[in-house]
């Protein structure tokens, strides 16, 4: 039984999981049925676990202690995790990815240092994302390894990929971690000389869904930088270079394109310099978001301050990015399935000179990892292209 600060911690935990689940209300209704299963596992560990375990809580504590692993032994381990030939993830209980082996980056087209502190849901399809988190909180929880079928965001030559879970107790550290292995749906090809039956090899021949969004990406890479480069030699300042890659991006990489400056005192305030929206979005709903203080938007402010990018699938915080005129959630008004807060500085030394806010929603495809790392290499082409103000020289004495 747990105690009662990591008790706390899964009560909590439950409630953010069951505010998703609430949250994907808005989802196209032929893709709820999918999180039905996930809702219904979630209220029975609420009647078979949390309960059980409170009334426990009451009445006694429990205390346990933790071991010390051999650091020779550890490096072995971590030796063996990088060079395992399947997809292998460390995540902890809320699905954030803590460690990822090579073979894990070829499957997800991202890099581990990318990767990590980031929830791996987002590079799945909406329809597996709560079902996933759901069982990784489960086997953190100590109920027992399991597996189940997912969709990456970005698909394999099959789409679909088989994960099995398994729960993991790193020395000297108070929570367990889950140990997530991902197998493509192809079980296995016919053996090759000396290899093992029922190891999946990757096949040779590329995959067109893949090697066509892949070309999007690369020309949006290149109309970026020749947008930049036509504003830079028009003598533009910071707003017009935001303005203008703003207009690269609407429509073809979001349905919202949000871009904020930072202030340029330590006094100062941060402004928004464009909003644009669906094309059928009407004036009102794209006016109140230019208006809006980037201030009260908690995701802009983290990018703003601390240099926090944020890449949310499914909000869970309806007022990450505040509320309009009316007092109504941004995220829930525009019904944002995705999201993507970016602070735009030149290196991670640099100081922050804005930040840009993207917004998928409907039914449009959420942004997977390979989408966030391009994002993440346009934001520093932004800082670069924008001009930096330099304060005038003394006047000279007589």
């Amino acid at each position: 039984m747990p105690g009662a600060q990591e008790f706390g911690a899964e009560l909590t935990d439950f409630r953010r999981r069951v505010d998703e689940l609430r949250a994907a209300r808005a989802l196209p209704s032929q893709e709820r049925l999918s999180l039905l299963d996930a809702a219904l596992f979630e209220l029975q560990h609420m009647v078979d676990v949390l309960w059980p375990r409170y009334e426990e809580l009451v009445a006694a504590t429990r205390t346990t202690g933790g071991g010390r692993g051999d650091r020779q032994e550890q490096q072995l381990l971590r030796a063996l995790f990088q060079r395992m030939p399947v997809a292998a993830v460390l995540l902890d209980r809320e699905s954030v990815v803590r460690r990822m082996n090579f073979a894990a980056t070829q499957l997800f087209h991202t890099r581990a240092g990318y990767a990590t502190g980031r929830p791996l849901a987002a590079s799945l399809r909406r329809d597996g994302q709560a079902a996933l988190r759901s069982q990784v909180a489960a086997v953190a929880r100590g109920e027992g390894d399991r597996s189940l079928t997912v969709r990456l965001s970005q698909p394999t030559a099959d789409g679909e990929v088989r994960v099995t879970l398994a729960a993991l107790r790193p020395p000297g550290e108070p929570h367990p971690a889950v140990l997530a292995a991902f197998q493509p749906g192809v079980t296995g090809h016919p053996a090759e000389a000396g290899a093992a039956p029922g190891v999946w090899y990757p096949e040779s021949r590329p995959d067109l869904a893949e090697v066509t969004r892949h070309a999007e990406l690369l020309d949006l890479v290149d109309d970026m930088t020749t947008a930049l480069l036509k504003v830079a030699l028009d003598g533009g300042g910071p707003e017009a270079v935001l303005v203008r890659a703003a207009e690269v991006l609407h429509g073809r990489f979001a349905d919202w394109v949000i871009a904020d400056l930072a202030p340029e005192t330590a006094s100062g305030v941060p402004r928004r310099v464009v909003a644009l929206g669906p094309w059928d979005a009407a004036d009102d709903r794209t006016a109140s978001l230019a208006k809006q203080d980037p201030a009260s938007c908690p995701v802009v402010v983290d990018a703003l301050s601390d240099g926090v990018c944020a890449l949310r699938v499914s909000p869970p915080d309806a007022d990450a990015f505040g509320r309009d005129a009316t007092g109504a959630p941004v995220l829930v008004r525009e019904e944002v399935t995705s999201l993507l807060c970016i602070p735009l500085r030149a290196s991670a030394t640099d100081p922050v000179r804005g930040a840009l806010t993207l917004f998928r929603t409907g039914g449009r495809g959420a942004f997977g990892m390979a989408e966030a790392g391009v994002a993440d290499r346009i934001s520093r082409h932004l800082a670069l292209a924008m001009p930096r103000t330099t304060a005038p020289a003394p006047a000279a004495e007589a």
